[in-house]
């Protein structure tokens, strides 16, 4: 007897594989704006906001000084913004392409090459790496990403 198995079903390794990228990607996304809490808390300062400088049990000691641009602190929020650009594009894709049901190998290539791709550029920019090394980590996940929309629309067309 022949079972088809549902696009949309844990049992699908495309749909799998999807699944276990997209959950690290979020993770990811949700945990950077957490590390960058942690420098903030480390160094006392990288705050942004006026309000920030009023007295609490967290800034028991607010300085004017807590306000200005702290490369520590700034680092992160940067990571956090790139992340903000890119993964949510990524889910969206990736979803997209499950639905058209693509070979698991190509799935595979095109998702795991984002997720590393992503994975280096938070070491490369985490560890103050050059554009360039950067820049090619970035445009890996980026060409993922367009790879799976590709795929997706001509399958559509």
């Amino acid at each position: 007897m022949n079972v088809e198995i549902s696009v949309l079903s844990i049992d699908n390794p495309v749909f799998q594989t999807y699944l276990i990228a997209a959950s690290i990607m979020i993770l990811k996304l949700m945990l950077q704006p957490w590390m960058t809490v942690v420098r903030m808390m480390k160094v006392g300062g990288g705050f942004r906001s006026p309000e920030d400088l009023k007295k609490t049990p967290l800034n028991p000691n607010p300085q004017p000084a807590q306000l200005e641009i702290n490369e520590y602190v700034d680092r992160s929020r940067r990571l956090n913004l790139n992340d903000l650009e890119s993964i949510p594009g990524f889910l969206v894709a990736g979803f997209l392409f499950v639905l058209v049901e693509p070979p698991l190998l190509l799935t595979q290539i095109l998702i795991w090459t984002y997720v590393a791709a992503r994975a280096a550029h938070f070491v490369a920019y985490t560890t103050a790496q050059i554009h360039d090394l950067r820049a090619f980590c970035w445009t890996w996940s980026s060409l993922s990403v367009i790879g799976m929309a590709i795929y997706t629309l001509t399958r559509a067309l």
